[in-house]
């Protein structure tokens, strides 16, 4: 996968290749992919978005367009919703009931799972700590930092109002508000009192005794529920009182529906879920194990694997702890296993930084970049990897393993959520699977094989030019060199983009500073972007806001992957059209990867002509 830093550009190319604005029914993202959900998949759109720089895969799952970006994906993300403002009611009614609840689970959950894995990894090292020192869990200290660790998880109602008010597109405050009620201490004293037998009615209808700390589904049906009413309330009151007594009335029928109807019945199907995976569980554990081990990554890659959190949750509230994560996290281990595999047999040098590079994105428990950069594409070590897991979770079952505490992120580091004073065999036996899943798939992955790519990349390395010493840039542009602090643009001017200087035109043409391979070409033709030998990323953009022109006034004459050599010609653009248009032709040319050299100026003001030297790179 190429490296891309222009965020903002591969969101917009991804709108134009999905049919634009109007052909996006939702969009939300998860750890490492956006989820679109398009009224309809144009046909080139597939290959066309899995071409691009920054995009690992595209997976179309769930109902849903998933382009599988990595841990970059919020900054995708982010420009995305700059550009796609959803209506009301969108066109959510043509997705098929169970896509839509994928998709609900990865809006809500993906946002805050790292805050989850955060409080995850703390709850492991004070773990760690009891086992060192019994003596340090009568501190405060100890105190202080376990109940820190357990605060996320308390208080998940609170965090999946904000999140599901987003998703389902109501006021975030309201949906606060609502499920802090669920979460008041005053609710969870008479939950206990109804517990013991005492009846408590609200009107004349009795309460369960349902709790909702650490709950999942309570809350988000609850905001689920406040978005379609909150919208019919809004349209009942006029709006000069609205402001006011929507929240009030919001809030005093939302929270006692969810005490009577919607807290209990979801409660009750999470459980009924988790006991059926239990029942399976206390049967066979080894087949259960077997399973999940071996199976958990196919579902990764179908992005369906949000769906099992509300089961997870329900036997850590219930039970305390869950043997589910136990044997899911040895099949991510396994995958792991199998990108390193493929690092230590391959002799593709591209291949082997890929892999070294998904294999560490693996070890924190995100295993897409693996499995669509690496295993997967070749299939072989994917297969493996799952075998591996598979077996591997069947030894931990052997030795009755558990998770203690939630993983949002199961991988390496939370093995220690295996531990438990009372079950001292517990994380020998999770020690002891994942070590047999890393052995026995990267024996397998060496013995099985895959097609290493070799003679692609010695190809590749002979026919590549190579530079020794700094690389020299001209100037691409006729014009007046002005500091790039001073273009009138923040993301320029706050070198976002990269480092570089900026050229006000004297004529309507760029060429290329040094020799080069045409990396991008926009479409709206206002901006191109370029390799240089040395791995230097190269962005002119000539002008400022002229990608609202589409196109109009700009001719390139390269085409992306073009090969060409200082001096060549790149792009002619009008200049006294675009100037009578408005527009400010302050052209930045930047580094995009400049923390990756040392940038020295050779002229930082003052008129330059095409040819000059402006820049050398280190």
């Amino acid at each position: 996968m190429a490296v891309i830093r222009d965020y903002n550009k591969l969101a917009s190319d991804i709108l134009q290749e999905v049919g634009g604005e109007e052909n996006i029914s939702n969009f939300s993202r998860c750890a490492t992919r956006l989820r679109l959900v398009l009224n309809e998949t144009p046909a080139t759109a597939k290959a066309n978005v899995q071409s691009m720089p920054g995009v690992i895969a595209v997976v179309e799952s769930a109902g849903q367009f998933q382009v599988v970006i990595g841990t970059h994906v919020a900054d995708v993300f982010n420009a995305f919703s700059g550009m796609v403002k959803m209506n009301e009611n969108g066109a959510a009614q043509k997705t098929r009931w169970l896509d839509a609840v994928i998709a609900t689970m990865s809006a809500v959950f993906a946002p805050i799972v790292y805050i989850l894995a955060a409080a995850g990894i703390l709850q492991g090292l004070l773990i760690l700590l009891g086992l060192a020192d019994a003596d340090i869990k009568s501190t405060g200290t100890f105190a202080v930092l376990n109940f820190m660790s357990w605060t996320p998880f308390a208080f998940l109602p609170v965090f999946i109002a904000i999140t599901a008010a987003r998703h389902f597109k109501c006021n975030p405050f309201i949906a606060v508000l609502c499920c802090c009620a669920l979460i008041n201490p005053e609710w969870t004293a008479l939950a206990g009192k109804i517990a013991t037998g005492s009846e408590v009615k609200f009107f004349f209808f009795p309460l369960a005794e349902t709790v909702y700390t650490s709950s999942v589904l309570p809350p988000l049906f609850l905001v689920w529920a406040l978005s379609w009413f909150e919208r019919r309330v809004e349209k009942w009151l006029p709006e000069v009182i609205s402001p006011l007594f929507t929240p009030l009335i919001c809030f005093v029928v939302i929270v006692p529906l969810t005490l009577i109807v919607i807290g209990p019945i979801t409660s009750w199907a999470a459980l009924g879920v988790a006991n059926g995976y239990n029942a399976l569980f206390h049967a066979a554990p080894a087949l259960a194990a077997a399973i999940i081990g071996g199976v958990w990554q196919v579902i990764v890659i179908f992005g369906v694997h949000w769906g099992i959190t509300p089961v997870i949750m329900a036997n850590f509230d219930t039970q305390g702890y869950d043997s589910f994560q136990a044997y899911q996290t040895i099949a991510v281990i396994g995958q792991m296993a199998a990108v390193f595999g493929v690092f230590i047999k391959s002799r593709n040098k591209q291949l082997k930084a890929t892999s070294l590079s998904a294999g560490v994105t693996a070890i924190f428990g995100i295993t897409e970049p693996a499995i669509y950069g690496v295993t997967l594409r070749f299939k072989k070590p994917f297969i493996c990897g799952c075998i591996g897991g598979a077996i591997g979770a069947v030894v931990a079952s052997l030795f009755g393993s558990l998770y203690y505490a939630y993983a949002a992120l199961p991988g390496l580091f939370t093995l220690v959520n295996a531990i438990s004073p009372d079950a001292p065999m517990s994380f020998i036996g999770e020690l002891v699977g994942a070590g047999t899943a890393i052995v026995l798939t990267i024996i397998m992955v060496q013995f099985v094989g895959f097609e290493d790519p070799v003679e692609e990349t010695q190809n590749i390395e002979q026919s590549a030019p190579l530079t020794v010493g700094p690389l020299q840039m001209l100037s691409p542009i006729k014009g007046e060199v002005i500091a790039l602090e001073s273009v009138k643009d923040e993301a320029f001017a706050g070198k976002v983009l990269g480092d570089g200087i900026a050229i006000i035109p004297h004529e309507g043409k760029v060429v290329a500073p040094c020799d080069a391979q045409v990396a991008t070409l926009i479409d709206s033709h206002h901006a191109i972007g370029l390799i240089c030998d040395n791995g230097a990323e190269l962005l002119i953009h000539v002008g400022l806001n002229t990608v609202n022109l589409q196109g109009q006034y700009f001719t390139p004459l390269v085409k992306e992957g073009d090969r060409v050599a200082a001096g060549t010609p790149l792009l002619a653009f009008d200049k006294a059209q675009i100037e009578q248009a408005g527009y400010d032709l302050t052209t930045p040319v930047l580094v995009v990867n400049s923390d990756e050299f040392t940038l020295t100026r050779h002229q930082s003001q003052g008129a330059v002509t095409v040819g000059v030297p402006l820049m050398s790179l280190a």
